[in-house]
């Protein structure tokens, strides 16, 4: 996409003067002539670009720069003073074709960017880097709803310039604030450029992985202690949840592995060669990460397979129990039977003065038989 000339762009954004994280609710646009000459008519009013925005500040030698416009903050930054980090989190459509606008933003990409699904991918364009990561959160027990997911995903997006980068956070986790902070303590690693900013947002999303992955195989030891645990029940549906979210994991940590590898090994105009080195760092923990989601599916499935053995082992051993009483209880049924029915000529112990006692010890005896069989064959 051909970049707006300065001058025409600086008119076309007339923003007011405003504290360095000022809002702006409406911008003004008009005509935006393009260095092959064509005139691109863009919307006379639209909602505030950075009403969206959570922070954006100016770095000149890896030191925030003192309050200014967006507007100024942008063309000192395109003249080769430093560069611009603007975090946006969530915004509209219409924000975004106006980030476009600003930054010459491929549409491609801001309509990518405009997804909270979006699939882990890294693409190329001529004026910029465009990296699109899922993000993964551990929702604690007491936030859990009944049968409800242990993680939870969301999404962020980086656009790399060579005088600005740009986040875009999709859902409630993942925060960039703190993040910010502990790099503009660092203004070595800043003055390194927009870069410097890519390495600590991939970094910051892989090490966000590395937590929750600790925190599910806590979950895990659990629900494998108790489905192995005598006379312990086996929650089918807990195992059947995690199970699900760990595929989840899987989708959102596997597609990672290629941008990552592409950033630490492929030499790039806008990545600096020192900050290259500290993606393979990345890399190495992504691949950790990886590992370990895939031995959670196997174990899980393992344990899920066992747990549904155990299932039916036990009603096995139900029916067996069942049986075995019913078999036992059908001899004196069907002795009682016979001689309840009161006929005048019956077996000899009918008229016996012992014939009634000697029936139920008989009737006794069998059935204490038959529990000592079952009994010794483990079946009671």
């Amino acid at each position: 996409m051909a970049r707006p000339n300065r001058s025409a762009l600086a008119r076309s954004l007339a923003l007011p003067r405003a504290p360095l994280r000022g809002v702006y609710p409406v911008l003004r646009y008009g005509a935006i002539s393009t260095s092959s000459g064509t005139r691109v008519e863009t919307p006379s009013r639209t909602d505030g670009l950075l009403d969206a925005a959570v922070d954006w500040a100016h770095y000149c030698q890896g030191r925030r720069a003192e309050a200014c416009d967006f507007t100024s903050a942008v063309e000192s930054a395109r003249d080769g003073n430093g560069f611009v980090w603007l975090g946006l989190h969530e915004p509209s459509t219409e924000q975004l074709a106006q980030l476009g606008q600003v930054f010459s933003l491929h549409p491609l990409a801001l309509e990518d960017a405009s997804s909270a699904r979006q699939r882990p991918k890294i693409e190329r364009h001529e004026s910029d880097i465009f990296l699109a990561m899922r993000t993964l959160a551990y929702v604690d027990r007491v936030d859990r709803e009944a049968g409800g997911d242990v993680v939870e995903t969301g999404a962020v997006m980086v656009f790399l310039g060579e005088y600005f980068v740009i986040t875009i956070r999709h859902g409630k986790h993942a925060s960039m604030s703190g993040l910010r902070k502990r790099l503009e303590e660092n203004p070595q690693q800043l003055a390194l450029g927009p870069s410097a900013v890519l390495h600590a947002v991939t970094d910051k999303v892989v090490d966000d992985y590395l937590a929750v992955v600790d925190s599910v195989q806590q979950d895990l030891e659990e629900i494998e202690t108790t489905v192995f645990a005598p006379r312990a029940g086996t929650d089918i549906e807990r195992i059947y949840q995690l199970k699900r979210d760990i595929i989840e994991m899987k989708r959102t940590v596997r597609p990672l592995a290629a941008p990552l590898r592409e950033l630490s090994e492929r030499p790039r105009r806008m990545i600096n060669p020192e900050i290259r080195e500290y993606f393979r760092d990345v890399t190495d923990h992504l691949t950790r990460v990886h590992e370990q989601v895939a031995s959670f599916d196997e174990l899980l499935t393992s344990i899920l397979q066992a747990g549904l053995a155990r299932v039916a082992v036990a009603e096995n051993e139900d029916m067996r129990k069942i049986s075995a009483w019913v078999s036992i209880a059908a001899v004196p049924t069907m002795i009682a039977g016979i001689y309840g029915m009161n006929f005048e000529y019956m077996p000899p112990e009918m008229t016996h003065q012992w014939g009634y006692p000697a029936v139920l010890t008989v009737m006794t005896g069998i059935c204490a038989t038959m529990f000592r069989g079952f009994k010794r064959n483990g079946w009671l």
